[in-house]
């Protein structure tokens, strides 16, 4: 993979409004660390940056510091979440010829069965790479794949250097029996047929509901009822006085 040169000035400010005057000065605040160093506040030109990203989120990085240069690794990249503008930039320290875990996005190529659907149940593979020779993706083929077939971490062909990181059963890609036309509408049918039983049965609920209240409404004025007392008022006398 190819390097990016780019300007790293150090950056004295820090915090929430530091940061932010460094935007508004058109660069990204980031934190480079590794190897055991103390970590250092740097900020990159913005448009350099962004430029520089679209190659990948392994992009490798080589810093021009004033005093020398120095090779990193892009970690956690945080965006703007309406603008999708960089906010900060968390990078890696690497050295030439030193291994690193990365993910490397996976590719499908080809075709899938005429009756079949293709069902890819992770995007990118976990590896351990040379920081210089980290692939841009990995090219998985859908050619000769069946109903059925399934394709493994451990199935995809990896250059020289890289080996897996994670769990080579998991899978990739698995072909499935595309639906038929009469498979959909009898699940679409089943699917209305349950939305009308749900609407009769609230619908009931309501109507029972309504005529337990009327029910009650009935009965206000039965026996055991309280009535107005029509005589001279006045506090009630025991019987007989």
């Amino acid at each position: 993979m190819s390097e990016v040169r780019i300007v790293a000035e150090p950056r004295t400010e820090f915090g929430k409004g530091g940061a932010r005057r460094t935007r508004r000065a058109g660069k990204v605040p980031a934190v480079l660390y590794g190897h055991g160093a103390t970590p250092r506040h740097v900020s990159l030109p913005n448009h350099d940056l962004m430029r520089a990203l679209k190659g990948g989120a392994n992009t490798l990085l080589r810093l021009d510091l004033g005093v020398g240069t120095e090779l990193a690794l892009p970690r956690a990249v945080t965006r703007d979440a309406i603008k999708g503008t960089l906010e900060h930039l968390d990078l890696l320290l690497v050295r030439q010829g030193e291994k690193v875990t990365v993910e490397v996005p996976i590719e499908l190529s080809g075709d899938a069965p005429m009756d079949g659907m293709v069902d890819q149940q992770v995007v990118v593979l976990s590896v351990e790479a040379e920081a210089t020779h980290i692939p841009t993706s990995f090219e998985v083929s859908l050619a000769g794949l069946r109903i059925g077939s399934t394709i493994h971490a451990r199935d995809v062909n990896l250059p020289v250097g890289t080996t897996l990181a994670g769990d080579p059963e998991t899978v990739i890609v698995h072909v499935l029996s595309a639906q038929t036309a009469e498979q959909f509408e009898a699940e679409l049918e089943g699917v209305e047929a349950e939305l009308g039983a749900g609407t009769a049965g609230a619908a009931a609920q309501e109507e029972a509901q309504a005529a337990a209240g009327d029910r009650v409404t009935d009965g206000a004025t039965g026996t055991g009822d309280v009535v107005a007392d029509s005589g001279s008022g006045g506090p009630a006398q025991p019987a007989g006085v």
